[in-house]
């Protein structure tokens, strides 16, 4: 008898501004059990001074638990571990210097998401652990920010991602833990000044439910609970008695609120203070609590990516759409690209298909910097990839994207290139040859059939073969090549033609 094949496991890590977390799941038939989950309270943002740097002691407290984290992880595949970094990270100065002492503590990528992107990856696992119907509301308060999202099903109409969260607001607040009427007052008013630009927005979209999620929520919920309210709802009138009751005490260190955990206190009256706020910019009656968050999300997606189309695929449609590109030439470069690099030898230490699908995207989109203009297009294309929204993509994979089409044409300034955590320059060459050689192949922006072409790579010297009679009927493209030869050997790299 044939035992049945054991059930796929995969984890998430949220690396958050105040706390640590990870999920553990099982996927059974097309659903995820938990079977596990770990939390530890880190205080990362607590570690950022006035240049945003992380101090040491932050960066060793995160590594620590990160190191706790892998003993649960061993045996895991590269593919079922995604771990994603936020707020805090995304500030850090020197995130760089944390990301590269992580390399060698847990084998796995660690993605600087986009606030946007944490967005949707909240909203995805509140919808996938929430019953509610309709359109749904979802707010999260963090460490660091505080995510809005309005959405129907598993789809986002509106995301935001705002720069207030229970840590920071705490620091600049209520310093010392000192808790005043004035000091909760500016702290409220200070929330809806953020909310001031996007309020009106969500209110005239509207919502069928609100729905809170992850620490900072669940905290008012268990010390509402506890106060007598069973059924868990955070309604406006109740914020504001629980406000009131918090305005009793002088100090946080002080508070005595049934339900309220020792290691919460110190940043409860912060996020009080900016739920409050998000209630009235909002308008919102009253909002229930869901257990799904970010690290949900990333589960979701995770198992998701095997049965629906990528997000990524259709942001890049989108956004090839939104800046007028000329899809026939973009999939001439494209095909091409894909057809080159298919010929390489695999890098070491990356999957090949990762790379590739890299590429395909960028040659996508090489071009949505001439919505802007001709001369130096290469250069607006690389920052719109950089800058713009782009759900699904991190923020490693948006540079990745920027760097292929900034070097897409012109001299190769490779001392421009810019710094990377996940993916190494040496990875990264291949994509960037392929990437010129398809442009420059294309040239001509004709439907005519290229020649037959194959490439050879070894290092930085690659071979370019057409057919014996190519020349002759392909002078322009000749042209094109030989100055390409010019960029390539100022570069150190070595491009040869032969026939």
């Amino acid at each position: 008898m044939i035992e049945n094949a054991r059930p796929r496991e995969i984890a998430a890590i949220d690396i958050g501004s105040n706390s640590f977390h990870m999920v553990v799941a099982r996927v059974v038939g097309h659903s995820l059990q938990i079977i596990s989950r770990h939390k530890q309270r880190v205080h990362l943002a607590s570690g950022l001074d006035k240049q945003l740097n992380l101090d040491q002691a932050a960066i060793q407290r995160g590594l620590e638990c990160l190191a706790m984290f892998a003993e649960r992880l061993q045996g895991f595949e590269h593919d079922n571990v995604r771990i994603a970094a936020t707020y805090t990270l995304r500030q850090a100065q020197n995130a760089h210097i944390f990301l590269k002492r992580a390399e060698s503590i847990i084998p796995y990528p660690i993605e600087i998401i986009p606030g946007t992107e944490e967005a949707r990856l909240i909203y995805l696992g509140v919808a996938h652990t929430q019953p509610e119907n309709g359109r749904k509301l979802v707010v999260d308060i963090g460490g660091g920010s505080t995510e809005l999202v309005i959405g129907e099903d598993f789809n986002t109409h509106l995301l935001y991602s705002k720069h207030m969260g229970c840590v920071s607001y705490n620091q600049y607040y209520f310093p010392k833990g000192k808790i005043t009427s004035k000091n909760m007052s500016a702290a409220q008013l200070a929330a809806q000044q953020k909310m001031e630009s996007i309020a009106s927005q969500y209110r005239k979209r509207g919502w069928d439910s609100a729905i809170g999620s992850s620490g900072t929520i669940k905290a008012i919920r268990e010390v509402l609970v506890a106060k007598g309210h069973s059924d868990g709802v955070i309604t406006s009138k109740r914020l504001s008695q629980l406000t009131e009751r918090i305005l009793t005490y002088k100090n946080a260190d002080e508070l005595d609120l049934e339900g309220l955990s020792e290691d919460r206190k110190p940043v409860f009256a912060a996020g009080v203070a900016i739920l409050s706020a998000v209630f009235k910019s909002l308008k919102i009656e009253e909002m229930i609590y869901s257990d799904g968050a970010l690290r949900e999300g990333l589960l979701y997606e995770m198992e998701d990516r095997f049965r629906h189309s990528d997000i990524r695929t259709r942001t890049a449609n989108a956004m090839a759409e939104q800046y007028h590109v000329d899809m026939a030439q973009a999939t001439r470069v494209k095909k091409t690209a894909e057809y080159l690099y298919n010929q390489i030898a695999p890098q070491p230490g990356l999957a090949k298909a990762e790379l590739s699908t890299l590429l395909s995207w960028g040659a996508l989109l090489h071009e949505v910097g001439l919505s802007i203009s001709y001369p130096g297009f290469h250069r607006h294309s690389a920052y719109l990839l950089r800058y713009c929204t782009m759900p699904g993509f991190n923020l490693e994979q948006q540079t990745v994207l920027a760097t292929l089409v900034r070097f897409q044409r012109k001299a190769l300034k490779l001392e421009e290139m810019p710094e990377l955590s996940i993916y190494k320059r040496k990875h990264l060459y291949p994509l960037i040859r392929t990437m010129r050689l398809a442009v420059a192949l294309n040239g001509q922006r004709t439907d005519d059939p290229l020649p037959a072409i194959s490439v050879q790579a070894e290092k930085e010297e690659w071979q370019l073969t057409l057919p014996s009679d190519w020349e002759e009927s392909n002078k322009l493209l000749a042209a094109d090549l030989r100055q390409e030869q010019e960029y390539w050997a100022k570069a150190g790299w070595q491009l040869s033609i032969t026939s």
